[in-house]
């Protein structure tokens, strides 16, 4: 049989189409990796599942990964999954396919013709018709089960009399009625097929797609009694999975364990990140002291969360209560060395052109633009990428101060301006530091104080990407946050033990904001 294949796509947030709601535009795709037991080595389990215990395991996290993107993001919606036709499974798919439509085509041309696969397509179709109502839609689900009673469509098939072609504008007539307004131009095309085979080729597509425009609907009327009720949910579903597998807290333990390390011992620590006196100093909202060489519990915490962001992606050992969500906090890590790189190219840019240029909007975004699109290999060629840049802003801050009638930079400035440029590829270049640890910094107080106090204080060196900035900053403190909340009680419990009570200054690890 055909099959509708589908994938999990984010998007801008929009309304998800279902009758009179409308589809999504079709977006970028998003790969999440999935909470599995699996990350942890044989050697670590205590005791090995059973097939049974296994598939129910599997089926329970999946249904956990769900309701966990559904809740933290927004942009969660299924698409159909549009192989590259060049590719070697596009090719292999659409040659099976063809092989089923050509053999259902050889089985009504021949004499007396074959039903067998039309009942198997209209079975199918009646399914997904049916999945395609609502609940009061009584009448109209009765009228289906009668209209495509597949005991009688049996019957008339084995006395050659199944009219295919009535049922099939019987279905287009019911798609029409059940369809989204985006799918009506779809399935108008599809009443001007006369071909059999290729009506119902097209039906099935189009249903495929409908089906798809429902769960959408459902996922957005779904969401906001979930985003009410996801914290029991995740912390009950968790807590089942810990009943079965009892060191499933291992690397848990393992990650706050080295967050505390980080505080209470900063030269130990990277060289990147911010140190422990300017990581205690980001005091709490309702204004008590942190200046303390001891570390709180929610503290270590908070370090626990930055450390993430500069996770060695070769280091297996994640920790288990982030794993539905290490492919977001890869990205976020990704986009904040992109910052730091865009911000240090900025900042050196500035202060050899002035701030006249640097008033300008239009000239601030078309160095970002530039710099964007030729620091996208950074990682694998950061020389070559910033000697590209180096002479593209270069010349730009040129004309800048040429068109403005301002004095052009001399041939000493320029090739000091290229210099510090091309130095920013090094790690341990001072501006690139202290722009990583400023980011990192401004990060940190955004957990301990919340985004708005800390947006009402932005670092001023870091101005020039405050938009920037802020979007990773919500992103990063609404994932913890959620994080938290889920979490807080496992933490807390993990924290009493590295945290000695007659040190901690506090007991519980509750969100702050």
């Amino acid at each position: 049989m055909p099959k509708t294949e589908e994938t999990v796509h984010q998007n801008d947030p929009n309304e998800a189409e279902s009758g009179a709601h409308k589809s999504k535009t079709p977006g970028q795709k998003q790969e999440n990796k999935s909470f599995c037991l699996n990350d942890h080595s044989p050697q670590s389990r205590p005791e090995v599942l059973s097939v049974t215990d296994l598939i129910e395991t599997v089926n329970e996290v999946s249904k956990l990964s769900i309701a966990h993107e559904i809740v933290v993001n927004q942009d969660f919606y299924m698409e159909e999954n549009v192989l590259p036709p060049n590719s070697l499974e596009g090719r292999f798919m659409e040659t099976m396919y063809n092989a089923f439509w050509d053999h259902l085509k050889e089985q009504l041309l021949s004499t007396p013709p074959d039903f067998t696969c039309a009942l198997e397509l209209l079975r199918e179709v009646k399914e997904i018709l049916l999945s395609l109502l609502l609940p009061r839609q009584n009448r109209l689900k009765s009228e289906i089960e009668e209209a495509l009673d597949m005991d009688l469509l049996k019957q008339e098939a084995e006395h050659g009399a199944l009219d295919v072609p009535h049922l099939s504008n019987y279905i287009l007539s019911l798609m029409t009625l059940l369809c989204a307004p985006v799918r009506d131009e779809a399935v108008k095309k599809l009443e001007s097929i006369t071909d059999p085979v290729q009506l119902l080729r097209g039906i099935f597509h189009v249903l495929g797609l409908m089906k798809m425009d429902m769960v959408n609907y459902t996922i957005q009327s779904l969401r906001p009694y979930l985003q009410e009720h996801s914290t029991q949910y995740e912390r009950a579903k968790f807590q089942e999975l810990l009943d079965k597998q009892p060191n499933l807290l291992d690397y848990t333990t393992k990650w706050l364990t080295k967050a505390a390390e980080d505080l209470t011992t900063p030269y130990l620590s990277s060289p990147d990140l911010p140190s422990s006196s300017s990581i205690m100093a980001c005091s709490f909202p309702n204004g008590e002291d942190s200046d303390s060489d001891l570390p709180r519990p929610t503290m270590v915490l908070y370090q626990g969360y930055l450390n993430l962001l500069h996770w060695d992606s070769g280091n297996e050992e994640f920790p288990e209560t982030l794993l539905m969500d290490r492919l977001r906090l890869q990205e976020m890590g990704s986009h904040l060395h992109q910052l730091t790189i865009l911000a240090s190219v900025l900042l050196v840019a500035r202060s050899f052109s002035g701030k006249v240029l640097f008033n300008s909007p239009e000239f601030v975004d078309k160095l970002k633009c530039i710099t964007k699109a030729l620091t996208e290999e950074f990682n694998s060629r950061p020389e070559d990428a910033m000697l590209s840049v180096s002479e593209q802003v270069s010349q730009e801050i040129h004309h800048g101060l040429k068109d403005m009638g301002l004095t052009a930079l001399s041939s000493e400035n320029t090739a000091s301006l290229m210099g510090q440029l091309q130095n920013i590829a090094k790690k341990d270049n001072c501006v690139r530091s202290i722009v990583d640890q400023r980011i990192r910094l401004f990060l940190k107080c955004c957990l301990v104080r919340g985004m708005h106090d800390s947006l009402l204080h932005f670092p001023g060196g870091l101005m020039l990407i405050e938009g920037e900035l802020a979007d990773l900053g919500w992103k990063f403190v609404n994932l913890m946050r959620h994080n938290q909340q889920v979490f807080s009680p496992y933490y807390a419990e993990i924290l009493k033990n590295i945290v000695p009570p007659a040190q901690a200054q506090e007991t519980e690890v509750e969100p702050s904001w």
